[in-house]
Formats: structure tokens, sequence, C-alpha cells
């Protein structure tokens, strides 16, 4: 699996780390999430070849965060 790492702006809580991860467990191809509003960032495992950080970046995007490139 490859991991890549993303930043995210707007998590404040709890709550918003789950937001985000719900968000990029549903692209398809990501096996595992995780969002962390301490360090304003997401950990992605993906299966190789199957999402990009651009697909990544979009469904973060899409819940109401900013999200970019590491």
């Amino acid at each position: 699996m490859d991991t890549i790492t993303i930043k995210v702006e707007g998590m404040t809580c709890g709550h918003c780390e789950m937001t985000v991860k719900n968000a990029l467990l549903s692209v398809k191809g990501v096996k595992e999430a995780k969002a962390d509003h301490n360090t304003n960032s997401a950990e992605v495992k993906i299966k190789p070849g199957k999402a990009s950080e651009e697909d990544l970046i979009n469904a973060v995007n899409e819940v109401g965060y900013t999200a970019s490139s590491a």
C-alpha cells in the first residue's frame, strides 16, 4: 500500500477529524485514513494506482475543509 499525507486546514476537533476521515474513506481505493486537527494533516493508505492525491484533496474540499499537498 502507498501512503499519502495531505494538509487539511479548518479542523478544530475530533468531529472534524471524523468528517475528514469519512470523506477520505469514500474515495475508491482508500484502505485507511487518519486525520489530526493538531497537525492539520491527514494520512491515507491506498492501493497503488487506485486513488490520486488530487482525488483525496477534492474529497476533503467537498466536505468544507481546505486540503492541499503536504
